[in-house]
């Protein structure tokens, strides 16, 4: 993908003495008394922020914080924690400034912070004259909140388009740079994982990657439809039996190019949905009308982990099994071990496949983790990600950009 990149512009010496407006993903869960409750995203921010100041340049830092409404500021939107928090990682005073989009003051060697951008009027449906206005505070934008990326607002899009320069920072690089070694490159084979609740809510993944992928693993709720499409009994355990026909067509698509979707041979079930349910583990054949299927088994997960081991290239997103409960997380872990133990590259992303790895301590053993929930899985449906798009165009229609 061709983006110009933040690093390059400040190895070219084009940042010293300008002014430069990053888009970062601040949006961090607060606690009751508004106190962050955990960090990671406003500590990933800080590299771009630290090559801009050592660079010399006048920095400005704004994202979107919780879901506000446009002109009626309130307390909780407030990124006055994310400010303190940023000053503290920085060493340096950090200012909050609010009612920015008119002007903001800020020296070369200085960094603010700029007040929640979705309180602007006109941000999330991308107005172009609050574009503007944003363009017009700065030398260089730079988009840095991949997390964001799948949305064509002001502060993502727009400004982009009237920016003198646009570029990508070093976070938004490396996702860029994980998703096409992942995807667009991969070596081979290319095993995917993808699990949840329903079909319906990946369905769009599903197909697109049955065109790429040589192993697609489904798990959870997923593997329960798939398994009815089957022919398999699943007891009462959450499938989407409308959706057996789109599952089908996956499994076909697969076959026809010499790939597959290795499905469980046993499964562990239980006839309650709770923690200290009675685990059984059983053939996939035999699972009762009043149970739940809530893991996969010991065989089917010392198969997958084989099948990982031998990967070229892994992709994960989602749990294989209830494994926030201890007796049916034996499935997600074993397959969280053999992605960390394999040689293929890995790249994980989701909001549950990051608590698995967290849960499992595997963090520095997965090659990317993304940042993105939404962003990610546009990508994995082969989707354009608009903040991309834009990037990409102001690339190509300005191959000699002046800041």
């Amino acid at each position: 993908m061709n983006i110009l990149r933040f690093a390059d512009l400040i190895a070219e010496g084009r940042v010293a003495g300008r002014r430069v407006f990053i888009r970062a993903d601040l949006n961090v869960p607060l606690d009751e008394s508004g106190r962050i409750s955990e960090d990671t995203r406003v500590r990933a921010s800080l590299p771009a922020i630290e090559m801009a100041l050592a660079a010399g340049a006048a920095v400005m830092v704004t994202s979107h914080l919780g879901r506000p409404t446009e002109g009626q500021p309130k307390a909780e939107d407030s990124l006055a924690p994310i400010a303190a928090r940023l000053a503290e990682l920085l060493g340096r005073d950090v200012p909050l400034r609010t009612n920015w989009v008119d002007g903001v003051a800020v020296a070369p060697g200085e960094v603010v912070v700029l007040e929640n951008c979705r309180l602007n009027k006109g941000e999330k449906k991308n107005d172009p004259a609050l574009a503007r206005q944003m363009a017009a505070l700065c030398d260089v934008y730079v988009n840095d909140a991949f997390g964001t990326a799948h949305r064509a607002e002001a502060s993502t899009y727009g400004i982009a388009e009237f920016a003198k320069v646009a570029c990508a920072g070093p976070l938004l690089a490396a996702e860029i740079d994980a998703i096409t070694k992942a995807l667009a490159q991969p070596r081979r084979p290319l095993v995917a994982i993808v699990a949840g609740s329903k079909v319906s809510t990946k369905l769009a993944i599903l197909q697109s990657l049955a065109k790429n992928v040589d192993r697609l693993v489904v798990g959870g709720g997923i593997a329960n439809t798939f398994l009815l499409a089957e022919g398999l009994p699943i007891g009462k355990s959450l499938a989407e039996p409308a959706l057996v026909d789109e599952a089908r067509a996956v499994i076909a698509a697969m076959k026809a190019r010499g790939a597959d979707v290795p499905l469980p041979v046993d499964v562990v079930t239980a006839t309650a949905f709770k923690a200290d349910a009675t685990a059984t583990t059983k053939a996939v054949g035999s699972v009762g009308d009043d149970e739940l299927i809530l893991d996969i088994g010991p065989q089917s997960a010392a198969s997958l982990a084989a099948i990982l081991q031998s990967a070229g290239t892994i992709v994960w997103n989602g749990p294989v099994g209830v494994f926030e409960f201890d007796a049916f997380a034996h499935g997600t872990e074993t397959i969280a071990r053999a992605i960390a133990g394999s040689p293929a590259y890995s790249l994980a992303g989701g909001g549950d496949t990051l608590a698995a790895i967290a849960k499992y301590g595997i963090a520095d053993q997965i090659d990317y983790i993304s940042t993105g929930g939404g962003a990610f899985l546009e990508v994995l449906e082969g989707k354009t990600l608009p903040a991309l798009e834009i990037l990409e165009r102001r690339a190509r229609d300005n191959p000699v950009l002046t800041a």
